[in-house]
């Protein structure tokens, strides 16, 4: 039976960042991966010269002095190509035929969208000025002591919905604001004003795309874990945990393996999490029933399209496209294709075009439930011909404001929920995990302890989602085994 200080379930972002802290820290890790490739969502798949990224677009904060600069750097993640966006326009929202520019650096920003909303700039710089305060107490949160502490979590207990309309009284206004929508799941009846100023924020500051995929970033965390010794298992599927004497014992891999740790860490989502585990008292009945009721953010509907070599020029922003009548806050499974988010990716022969497009939008569970029984590849005509349809309506969404991308195509690839949920354990193929709710706090922004002591949980469904927030969450985690103060030395903090 093989033997560890800690036993980490996936390799994702989360799993491979508390291999790596806790491998620098001088304990014997082993990252265990069901797939054949490592990453999650950071993974990328090449299909004949073009390289496609899963689920990894762009990131914020990356600049000098920056929150995501400071956890990157602790990672050694600092020197990968990464490629700053236009700071004057990093992202384009495009609602019917208006084009709305967001510029980086907070008065920049707000001083941009005052040339169009010149009656909206006192409520503009309240806006940003509320953002960048929650921007810069995203540290605060690993001092219990600190008042801040008290900060983050109440807003966590207030409606984003809520604060923009305080907060901004022009209608057309606060749907520009909302337009990058896609970096998470706006929904009015639930979404924390803290989850949607600190990712917002995290791109007002800068924004970046990295070339040559997201996979970069697990590879390299890889790379570094066991050079510190760590392993990290490919094809390594746990399959039940065992609890005796109060602790998780023994950590079964592919039905037959036995390993054991003093420590487990799951970055598989919580209700998966639980259900490997052997019954016992120490998850009693109502504790399973309620992480297993836990609501799961929508998916997404993925077009990776390959062009023809110099057929569509490179942009160095993203492009958020609505329908005019597109209702951002709700999101409607009948209605479901009412926006667009397109990420450019940078030919690597010529830089004036670009070599891919994604395009990504939302799409929920219920409308490809009844085909999750099925395989991949398998699936069924009905399936081909929904995703053909889909395809059609994301081009006619899309297609007039990159006027070239049509006659541009020269391969296309599709992903759902269903692939997500296949291909990277999400169950439900959520896009941000489970969806925390202002109203229920306490209940559904998870802590990384469980019932059982040695059984911790981290990842995007903890509190935020995203590279930033999970590369944060990952710190957390990792304070339950080596104590906090060891993490603040750590981080410098």
């Amino acid at each position: 039976m093989e033997k560890y200080d800690v036993i980490i379930i996936g390799s994702g972002l989360g799993g491979l960042a508390c291999g790596f802290i806790l491998a620098k820290n001088g304990l014997n890790v082993c990252v265990l991966e069901q797939d054949a490739q490592v990453g999650g969502c950071l993974q990328t798949f090449r299909r004949g010269n073009t390289l496609f990224d899963t689920g990894f677009h762009y990131v914020g904060a990356l600049g000098e002095g920056q929150s995501l600069h400071k956890l990157f750097r602790y990672f050694d993640l600092l020197d990968l190509p990464w490629q700053q966006l236009d700071e004057a326009a990093f992202d384009e929202v495009i609602i019917g035929d208006q084009s709305y520019f967001f510029a980086n650096g907070h008065d920049r920003f707000a001083e941009e969208l005052a040339q169009r909303f010149p009656h909206q700039r006192t409520n503009l710089n309240q806006y940003v000025s509320f953002l960048k305060n929650v921007g810069d107490n995203l540290f605060s949160s690993f001092d219990s002591t600190h008042k801040e502490d008290i900060f983050t979590t109440s807003l966590f207990a207030r409606s984003a919905y809520e604060f923009l309309n305080e907060t901004i009284d022009d209608p057309l206004l606060r749907k520009v604001l909302s337009g990058t929508s896609l970096k998470m799941e706006l929904n009015a009846e639930t979404l924390p004003l803290y989850v949607f100023a600190q990712i917002n924020n995290s791109f007002i500051e800068s924004a970046w795309r990295l070339r040559g995929g997201g996979s970069q970033i697990a590879e390299r965390l890889v790379e570094q874990i066991r050079n510190m010794g760590g392993r990290v298992l490919t094809r390594s599927n746990v399959t039940r945990l065992t609890e005796s004497n109060g602790v998780i014992s023994t950590v079964e891999v592919n039905g037959e393996e036995q390993f054991t740790a003093k420590w487990v860490i799951s970055n598989a989502h919580p209700a998966h999490t639980i259900s490997l585990v052997d019954e016992t008292k120490l998850l009693r009945k109502i504790y399973r029933k309620r992480i297993a009721s836990l609501e799961n953010t929508f998916g997404m509907f993925t077009v990776n399209i390959g062009l023809k070599p110099g057929s569509v020029p490179y942009r160095n922003r993203n492009l958020f496209i609505h329908r005019d009548d597109a209702d951002l806050w709700r999101f409607n499974p009948e209605d479901s294709l009412a926006s667009v988010l397109v990420s450019y990716n940078m030919s690597e022969t010529d830089t004036r075009y670009a070599s891919n497009i994604d395009l990504l939008t939302p799409m929920s569970w219920s409308e490809v439930s009844k085909w999750k029984d099925t395989s991949v590849g398998r699936r069924g005509e009905d399936y081909v011909e929904m995703k053909n349809a889909r395809i059609e309506a994301c081009l006619e969404l899309v297609s007039p404001h990159i006027p070239e991308l049509r006659n541009g195509i020269e391969k296309i690839y599709t992903s759902t929920p269903l692939s997500y949920q296949s291909y990277a354990n999400m169950v439900d193929g959520s896009a941000y995990g489970i969806r925390k709710d202002y109203t229920q706090p306490m209940y559904t922004v998870l802590a990384p302890r469980t019932p059982i002591p040695n059984l911790l949980l981290t990842g995007q469904n903890l509190n935020l989602h995203g590279i930033l927030g999970v590369s944060l969450t990952s710190f957390f985690t990792c304070a339950e085994i080596l104590g906090m103060d060891t993490i603040k030395n750590d981080l410098e903090l």
